[in-house]
């Protein structure tokens, strides 16, 4: 007899024997099971022995759990978005979907229930982060004022890593007066995998969210590849810097504000703004879309940036190389950055430079091509990662375009994003 799709099998293949469930294989010669450690194995048909199947209607990997409200638990609300911790194995087609419910996410950890009670579970959209837009980061302010305001101790948002960072700082200044812990926490690993981790993540966002004294946006994910412990960190400091480990998220020019552990051990490492559960949560959701983010390359035409300005674009971020340079000096003057700057402050857009080299920060002091820009009004961003200046001068544009204010506004430290003396964890990997 055939196996078919979702039947659980036992298959002997030389001396070793293994057991599992049947999921779709590409090729026709070929079967392959999901083994009880999670992981996927195949092979040729013609290599191996079938010695049982067990015929199933549909394996069901993921079950829908809940939990009752317990009142000697803080209460905390989680709010689900897609990416790969919120991902299955669709076993019809063999691909990778969202999850069709939020509750689902509880079958990943069923730690949770002894940690926190959940007053709420939303799923305003499912997509990948690549697929975030500004208005989802109104949709989430939204939700996760609203949660905060109705008497969640904290959030959680369930977000996919790619860009998780953009996320938080968006966030963190579109969030007025937050004083309550707002917990982005995603996976690197999809949860059909051994190596998943967004079991661990979700456990130690749950206990920062219901029972940390931290006030801020932050993002809660594995500290390092193992499984020791979580780092938590500021939501406008931080940011991916590898594809695939676990412990990608890293932050730049600072510590970690803390350390959580499984068991709920949290290790205070830096200055955060602490809890404050009166408070009452602003969702300021006004970003101006007409801001961009450019990058400063060999051989870079100025031609780019006047595209900008004539699509009428209010604000540019330019990641610069190191301490914030731009070509000027150039052996063919159509490369100078100079007359598409100088036309850009004329039309009133507002330029900022951050550097692309991430750690360190920006001074247009020490050489005369910065000197250059700094005089015709660019404004350097300290040491702001790039993404953080984006989302920042997104904001501030959203409320004005008046150039003093919004310099001020650039370089007042409004939520941790300007260190003024760096100091901390600098390290790569």
């Amino acid at each position: 007899m055939e196996p078919e799709v979702g039947d659980e099998i036992v298959l002997v293949k030389g001396d070793v024997t293994y057991h599992g469930i049947v999921i779709p294989s590409p090729k026709k010669d070929s079967i392959i099971v999901k083994l009880s450690n999670g992981y996927n194995i195949g092979f040729r048909k013609d290599s191996v022995t079938i010695s049982k199947i067990e015929k199933k209607q549909k394996p069901k990997i993921f079950s829908e759990v809940k939990f009752k409200k317990r009142a000697d638990l803080p209460e905390i609300s989680i709010i689900s978005t897609g990416g790969t911790i919120a991902s299955r194995v669709d076993y019809e087609t063999g691909g990778v979907r969202w999850l069709m419910k939020p509750e689902e996410i509880f079958f990943m950890a069923p730690e949770l229930s002894d940690i926190t009670s959940f007053r709420n579970i939303v799923s305003p959209f499912q997509i990948a982060s690549e697929s975030m837009t500004f208005e989802c980061y109104r949709i989430l302010a939204k939700e996760a004022a609203k949660e905060l305001n109705s008497g969640s101790q904290g959030v959680i948002i369930t977000h996919g890593t790619d860009t998780l960072h953009y996320t938080s700082a968006a966030l963190s200044f579109m969030l007025q007066n937050l004083s309550k812990p707002v917990c982005l926490i995603g996976a690197q690993r999809s949860p059909d995998r051994g190596s998943f981790d967004g079991s661990m993540n979700l456990i130690c966002g749950s206990y920062i969210a219901g029972h940390s004294d931290i006030g801020e946006s932050v993002i809660v994910m594995h500290g390092e590849m193992s499984d020791t412990y979580c780092n938590v960190l500021r939501g406008t400091k931080v940011r991916k810097m590898h594809s695939t480990r676990r412990d990608t998220f890293r932050p730049v020019n600072t510590s970690p504000l803390a350390r959580v552990y499984m068991n709920g051990k949290i290790e205070k490492l830096s200055d955060y703004r602490p809890r404050n559960n009166d408070n009452e949560v602003f969702a300021d959701v006004e970003l101006e879309e007409r801001t961009a983010i450019i990058k400063a390359y060999p051989n870079f035409n100025p031609d780019i940036i006047n595209y900008y300005i004539d699509k009428g674009y209010k604000g540019l971020v330019v990641e610069a190389s190191a301490l914030g340079h731009v070509p000027t000096d150039t052996i063919d003057e159509k490369f100078s950055w100079i007359k598409s700057i100088k036309r850009a402050r004329e039309e009133g857009i507002i330029i900022v430079f951050a550097t692309q080299c991430l750690f360190g920060r920006v001074d247009p002091f020490v050489y005369s091509n910065g000197r250059i820009m700094e005089e015709m009004g660019v404004i350097y961003a300290e040491d702001m990662l790039p993404e953080t200046a984006y989302l920042k001068l997104s904001w501030i544009l959203g409320h004005t375009n008046e150039y003093f204010e919004v310099k001020r506004n650039m370089l007042d430290n409004m939520v941790g994003e300007i260190n003024y003396r760096i100091k901390g964890d600098k390290s790569g990997f």
